[in-house]
């Protein structure tokens, strides 16, 4: 039984046009289009369709966001986007994208957000495993020791000693993938652990 809304607007799009105009739309390697969900701080947040291939640039144009610092692709377990890269593509040969797209614009704390993201994880843990049940909250914990600017080149070594633990025996994809907001943006952005005590 298809009860996905996005398999609905392809469905529709090849009944009504057929699947070889269907096929002219997106890239060679992301065929038709995809629905995006945007929120965040953009003029006209809501549900967009595009075909594959569109850069997170117009992407933002559409929406009406300005002054936009990074985006989130794919929700919290996604990938972080820092403006630099706001040319790539969103298409499975370049960014993937599951459809969640949030915007922050420069008005916000990419700590802020980090923590957040980080609280998500730690609350949403089933607690089964011990490797998930145990890492989200550290994680959690050193976030907020950074956020008050009292974190240590230590921790950040105990860090990524704990997301490469959570990546490789955690017993579900949350376990997997809730390290990837703060690991993400100490890789681009390593000055928001250096100097916490300013707005970035």
């Amino acid at each position: 039984m298809v009860n996905n809304v996005a398999t609905f607007f392809v469905a529709s799009w090849i009944a009504t046009r057929g699947g070889d105009w269907f096929a002219t739309r997106g890239t060679t390697e992301s065929i038709g289009t995809k629905l995006f969900s945007i929120s965040g701080d953009c003029q006209h947040p809501g549900i967009y369709e595009f075909p594959f291939g569109l850069t997170i640039r117009e992407l933002l144009d559409a929406c009406g966001a300005t002054e936009t610092r990074a985006v989130q692709v794919t929700g919290p377990a996604g990938n972080l986007v820092l403006e630099d890269s706001f040319d790539r593509r969103l298409c499975y040969e370049d960014l993937p994208a599951g459809g969640s797209f949030m915007i922050f614009n420069k008005s916000r704390s990419l700590l802020d957000v980090v923590q957040y993201f980080s609280d998500f994880f730690a609350h949403e843990s089933c607690g089964f495993c011990t490797p998930c049940r145990v890492g989200t909250s550290l994680i959690r914990d050193l976030v907020n020791k950074a956020h008050h600017g009292n974190a240590t080149r230590q921790d950040y070594e105990q860090l990524d000693i704990i997301a490469e633990v959570m990546n490789s025996s955690s017993r579900c994809g949350l376990g997997h993938t809730a390290s990837r907001p703060i690991m993400q943006a100490m890789q681009q952005a390593p000055d928001l652990f250096t100097h916490q005590g300013e707005k970035r």
